[in-house]
């Protein structure tokens, strides 16, 4: 608890709750603050002359968000969550300088002067590819500041780091020019593929017609095997359809008595 404990009337002893650590404070005249601290537990007070100022030394969560500007000028967002207790061994010293609302009256403060000097030695680009170096930055500094207020810092985490829109629209708008380029990329090597696919195929096929007329001039049975093999797969098509079909045999290239007529003419 962050309140101090007054007492109306006189009481022979002191409990201390759990995780409680109070020092003593003379309330006649002087107002004299004990420099030994108490811990949990029971403990003798003199009535009406002391009163226990009572501090809760458990670690507590605090988060605490800040806008800082990053080196290159980048507005960033960034959400710190921090676990802090008092030291103990300090707790009059604590209250003399700070009362017993000392989290409200120094985290805020120390922890956005640490969060904008940091930030301010990191480009926005180092921000997202070193957090964990900025992570250990803020902590080591911190750790620093919040000794001199006798302040223990038992974990320093960075839960939310953001930019401005217009760093973000700037983002976004990059991404989408570097997949239009690597797209107009593609598209020009696509092309230059096809058209070495178009090459190739016509010399190929010059190549083919090529061989076809030598062969054809060297070989008048060419052709003939031609017909033939043809017809072998226009008979095995037909004779694999469902179908029933009658066709002119002439037409399918399928007389083949004919064409054995036509070469023992010729010889």
């Amino acid at each position: 608890m962050n309140a101090s404990r007054l007492f109306a009337k006189p009481k022979p002893n002191q409990n201390q709750n759990q995780n409680q650590n109070a020092p003593r404070l003379h309330t006649v005249s002087t107002h004299r603050l004990h420099t030994q601290v108490y811990a949990e537990g029971t403990h003798l007070m003199v009535p009406w002359f002391e009163r226990p100022i009572t501090y809760d030394v458990r670690a507590r969560a605090h988060q605490v968000s800040s806008t800082s500007g990053s080196k290159d000028l980048q507005m960033v967002n960034i959400s710190l969550r921090v676990l802090t207790r008092p030291d103990a061994s300090k707790l009059p010293e604590v209250y003399r300088t700070l009362g017993t609302d000392f989290n409200e009256r120094v985290l805020p403060s120390i922890i956005h002067e640490t969060l904008k000097s940091v930030v301010a030695q990191y480009n926005a680009s180092q921000l997202l590819t070193q957090r964990e170096q900025v992570s250990l930055a803020v902590r080591d500094t911190l750790v620093r500041r919040a000794a001199h207020f006798n302040m223990i810092m038992d974990d320093v985490s960075i839960t939310a780091l953001t930019f401005g829109r217009e760093y973000t629209a700037a983002i976004e708008a990059k991404q989408v020019a570097q997949q239009e380029a690597e797209r107009a990329k593609f598209i020009v090597e696509k092309a230059v593929q096809d058209k070495r696919s178009a090459v190739i195929r016509a010399e190929g096929e010059a190549k083919s017609a090529k061989l076809i007329g030598e062969a054809i001039a060297n070989n008048p049975a060419f052709i003939t095997l031609r017909k033939i093999e043809a017809a072998r797969e226009i008979a095995q098509t037909m004779s694999e359809s469902n179908n029933r079909v009658m066709l002119n045999a002439d037409s399918l290239l399928l007389n083949l008595a004919d064409i054995g007529q036509g070469n023992n003419g010729k010889k």
